[in-house]
């Protein structure tokens, strides 16, 4: 069988730069200790690791202060340390129909639990938003407003920095999900008006699985989602008041650190700007073979449009899982099907019963590969024109 075209980088990128692997070894072979947990070498070694890559995701964020930025084990848990360490009983929240379950499943314990308020902004079938809409929902409290960057079953790319001068102008927290966008697009804080930032280190970071971030304005206060040992003020019995200890209870995951921050100097070396062009060139490739197969639906922006490296679509009269399969089994294609963690996204996109199949790319992502998910389609579902 022909070698493994691997085309889920929205789950998680691979393979990763061999430099992240050495980089882990290394760690565990020459700085393995705990951070901030004593004042040998090795600690202090681990020390300067964090701080490194601390000091590179502010830079790639335009964030000014790099404490500001918490270590998470991913996403979902810089979502939850967001959404309930800030949101209190009565609170109003808007959100998109495009968000991830990681969103959604604590606004809705929130909802259950506190009486939160929300609002879930509808999306036209390319995935936008109406900022008319965003700027009618507001209330008196509304709190929150929570967008991803890009929705991870459409592609779509969200306005952000219109939508962060949206909820500024009220008074809201800007939280936004940049899972698939962290990397890949340009993310500038300030000017976005962001106040919370939550981001995996293992997608376009390009770092291992247990490495992630949140970034909290230096004006917001979150309630901690752990308590427990940080190595500081360990004489009082509340958490630490002092960033990141505050939000970094226990031991950090070193080693992955490690690793995300030889995968940030690749992405430094490469180019944000740089990385999301040839993702689009490969995804207009794809779009555009895909488009000749009877039946085809592709979701998201059209061909042309600007859009993150995501292709999802269906195909009439054939099932989303089995197509997938037939991927995997008979050609070595690695794809995803279902629903992709979105529920709202595929109501938005009527795919609700259907689910869709997923391609995404990333940079290790090449015409080739594109090429072989293309001639694996024809093999499998026809065309009903010549390309």
């Amino acid at each position: 069988m022909e070698e493994l075209v691997y085309l889920d980088h929205a789950a998680t990128s691979w393979p990763k730069p061999p430099e992240v692997a050495a980089a882990m070894l290394d760690a565990l072979q020459h700085s393995g200790a705990n951070a901030g947990r004593g004042n040998h070498s090795l600690a202090i070694g681990t020390g300067r690791v964090l701080v490194r890559a601390r000091s590179m995701l502010a830079e790639l964020f335009s964030i000014s202060n790099a404490q500001d930025i918490a270590f998470t084990h991913n996403t979902t848990m810089g979502l939850n340390m967001a959404i309930k360490g800030t949101l209190q009983r009565g609170d109003h929240v808007i959100s998109t129909m495009t968000e991830h379950n990681s969103v959604r499943r604590p606004l809705e314990y929130l909802r259950r639990t506190l009486e939160v308020e929300i609002d879930y902004l509808r999306v036209d079938s390319k995935g936008q938003v109406d900022l008319l809409e965003l700027q009618k929902s507001l209330r008196r409290n509304t709190k929150m407003v929570i967008c991803n960057h890009s929705s991870n079953l459409l592609g779509s790319i969200l306005p952000i920095g219109e939508i962060g001068d949206i909820a500024k102008s009220h008074g809201a927290v800007f939280l936004v999900d940049a899972a698939q966008s962290a990397g890949t697009l340009e993310i500038d804080v300030a000017q976005m008006n962001i106040d919370l930032l939550a981001f995996p280190g293992h997608k376009g970071l390009l770092g291992p699985q247990g490495t992630g971030g949140l970034y909290i304005a230096p004006n917001l206060d979150l309630e901690p989602l752990m308590h427990g040992g940080t190595g500081s003020q360990s004489e009082n019995i509340e958490q630490p008041t002092v960033r990141p200890d505050r939000y970094e209870a226990g031991t950090q995951n070193a080693v992955g650190i490690a690793g995300l921050l030889a995968g940030l100097k690749k992405i430094k070396s490469l180019g944000t700007a740089n990385i999301h062009r040839q993702e689009w060139l490969l995804t207009q490739k794809l779009m555009e073979g895909l488009s000749g197969i009877p039946g085809m639906r592709l979701l998201g922006p059209g061909i042309g449009v600007s859009r993150s490296g995501i292709v999802s679509f269906t195909i009439e009269g054939q099932e989303s899982a089995e197509i997938a399969h037939r991927l995997d089994r008979e050609y070595n294609i690695a794809v995803r099907a279902g629903m992709h963690c979105t529920p709202l996204a595929h109501k938005a996109a009527e795919t609700l019963e259907s689910g869709a199949v997923r391609a995404s790319v990333g940079v290790s992502s090449t015409e080739h590969d594109i090429n072989r998910m293309l001639v694996a389609m024809e093999e499998l579902y026809g065309f009903a024109r010549s390309r």
